[in-house]
């Protein structure tokens, strides 16, 4: 989140966060929070200033106090839209929630939207819609597939390299604001509003038009990353797919081990033994598995894995 749009309401302690947000571009963390302080005095139920409050102490290493602010956030923020409790979680002082609160995720992309294409594939060089259209290639029969869904499809990335592989696509996503830019590749036969943290009814993904068992593929690039636990999304996958449908999908690799992980970006990273063991109980079965570099993280490769499993029929 941005907290940056947000306003105390109070004239004085915006400016005073305002100076704050200065000190702070300029690497003066611990003045920065000094500054912060004073604003939370005059409004101290401020709850984007109080995340604001958190961020300077974490990166000044000051961890108790950069807890301390995390809390009031949670304590104030109902709705989630910040997510203190991942920060809670990497700073060691929660349990790793399993999952992002929905108004997180949807207003992080909200947000991100505009400059989410420059960001991603300009400067991190992400690759994994083009590495998903490779792993999917040659399944369809006659090369076509009569009905893909793309869920998280963002801003239409993966939709650009498996339109030529669909009689009709249909894409997905919890931000309106990356479906307006989708909508503008005009690539799409469908795009609605879903949240895949939801059991089927309230998910979004389906309605007396848009039925259950309807597509032959399912695909996601980087989507599970921002679910953490995919026991809520496997019966949705499976509730999309036809028999014998095929899904693929992309994860942040989290290594060795059975489960996943939150990682400092705020990201969830999962295991291969985590994710394979699931499809296999979730009635998968796996095609194939590929681990590669998916995009720059701080300057350094950042490994996944694709997936392509399918359905029993």
């Amino acid at each position: 989140m941005a907290p940056n749009q947000f306003s105390s309401g109070d004239v004085i302690a915006d400016r005073r966060a305002d100076y704050a947000r200065m000190l702070a571009e300029g690497g003066d963390y611990p003045a920065a929070a000094e500054l912060m302080e004073q604003a939370l005095e005059l409004a101290p139920r401020w709850t984007a200033g109080w995340f604001r409050f958190g961020e300077y102490h974490e990166k000044a290493g000051e961890t108790a106090r950069a807890v301390a602010a995390y809390g009031k956030v949670a304590e104030l923020d109902g709705e989630g839209l910040f997510a203190a409790e991942l920060k809670l979680a990497v700073l060691g002082a929660a349990e790793t929630p399993e999952q992002p609160p929905s108004r997180y995720v949807e207003g992080l992309f909200d947000d991100y939207a505009d400059r989410f294409e420059t960001s991603l594939v300009e400067k991190l060089d992400y690759s994994v819609p083009q590495k998903l259209a490779e792993l999917i290639g040659g399944r369809a029969k006659g090369g076509v597939f009569d009905t893909i869904v793309d869920i998280g499809c963002g801003t239409g990335l993966l939709g650009v390299e498996i339109r030529s592989l669909a009689q009709r696509l249909e894409g997905f996503d919890i931000s309106q604001n990356m479906l307006a830019k989708a909508e503008e590749k005009g690539l799409y036969d469908h795009l609605g509003h879903a949240d895949l943290s939801l059991e089927a009814e309230a998910s979004g993904l389906f309605s007396p038009v848009l039925t259950q068992h309807r597509a032959d593929l399912v695909a996601a690039a980087d989507v599970m990353m921002y679910l953490g636990s995919l026991e809520t999304v496997m019966p949705l996958v499976s509730a999309v797919l036809k028999p014998s449908g095929f899904f693929a999908f992309s994860v942040e690799d989290a290594g060795d081990g059975e489960g996943f992980v939150l990682r400092e970006s705020l990201r969830y990273a999962h295991s291969k033994n985590y994710v394979s063991a699931l499809l296999g109980r979730s009635g998968f079965s796996l095609l194939e598995i590929r681990k590669t570099t998916i995009r720059k993280d701080a300057g350094k490769p950042l490994s996944g894995i694709l997936f392509l499993a399918r359905a029993t029929a």
